[in-house]
């Protein structure tokens, strides 16, 4: 139950004139000379909304986050070990890598480059730890269903799809401040950390919060593992449906990477060899795998 409250402090105003398919930056969006006016309409029905969505408590906001020992394996896996198991795995990350030939850049980028490796004397069937990792999850979507209701029965739309856009940025808004107090307390690699909110939707903090499903790590199933150890489900009242989708839908979930020189990326087009390497660390099928990674094939997948 995180207050409201505090969470409008860190809302990006930019996406969510981006959620209503208007670009360009805020505050400067507001006087615009072409949509300005129709911007600083939306603005303060949004923010007489938030209000009223503060002072009923329409919204809960429920988080979690745990820092976990972690360390990288050959073939760009992630392995995550209990807190006070000494070795004792609990969980794998099965990462990617970017394949699409670069002009300017020599490497190749994923997610375990900023994992430190096991030590060389570990195997990848008894790896040690040798860094740490960070899970989180968040939800600003609890009673949103019953607050929209009231509109859509009044036949207003407008207001019905304002409180979902004012959910998902307030959700984002907890995963900003979450990711804050980890960074400064919880794990506290950047105890000195003095960020203005405009520094910290520049990301001008040490470390990234990759979500699966996003441009790093595009596979969803990957959620799995945050929410099994977070126990969202008891934690946060929070659910993963057949095909890996938060409930409720104003919900973020990821990991904390703390390396200092750790960048978001995009892993791109991926071809048929690492799929199927994929598949086999997943022990699925590949054409599961091409099914889960569909929107980064860089082939047609068979018939």
């Amino acid at each position: 139950d995180y207050p409201l409250e505090e969470l409008a402090e860190y809302i990006d105003w930019t996406f969510f004139f981006t959620a209503w398919e208007m670009t360009g930056r805020f505050p400067e969006i507001l006087d615009d000379p072409d949509r300005g006016d129709e911007a600083k309409k939306l603005y303060d029905d949004a923010k007489a909304l938030l209000d009223r969505i503060i002072s009923e408590k329409a919204l809960t906001a429920h988080g979690a986050a745990a820092i976990f020992p972690a360390a990288s394996l050959p073939e760009d896996e992630i392995t995550v070990f209990a807190v006070d198991g000494g070795e004792k795995e609990i969980g794998r990350i099965h990462a990617l890598r970017q394949q699409k030939k670069k002009e300017k850049t020599p490497y190749y980028l994923s997610l375990a480059d900023f994992i430190a490796p096991a030590p060389d004397s570990a195997s990848p069937q008894s790896p040690s730890p040798a860094d740490h990792l960070g899970f989180f999850a968040v939800t600003a979507g609890h009673g949103l269903e019953e607050f929209s209701r009231a509109y859509r029965e009044a036949g207003d739309d407008y207001h019905a799809i304002m409180a979902q856009v004012l959910a998902d940025r307030l959700a984002e808004a907890f995963a900003e401040r979450l990711h804050e107090i980890v960074r400064t307390d919880l794990w506290g690699y950047a105890p000195g950390e003095d960020l203005s909110k405009a520094d910290l939707f520049k990301v001008r903090y040490q470390g990234i919060r990759p979500a699966p499903g996003y441009p790093p790590c595009p596979d969803h199933a990957e959620k799995l593992l945050v929410h099994q150890l977070l126990n969202a489900d008891e934690n946060l009242d929070m659910d993963l449906t057949e095909s890996y989708m938060m409930v409720p839908a104003a919900s973020v979930s990821g990991y904390y990477i703390g390396h200092p020189e750790s960048f978001y990326f995009s892993v791109g087009k991926l071809r048929r060899d690492q799929v199927e390497d994929f598949a086999r660390r997943w022990k699925i099928e590949a054409e599961e795998a091409e099914r889960r990674l569909a929107s980064v094939l860089a082939y047609e997948p068979k018939d």
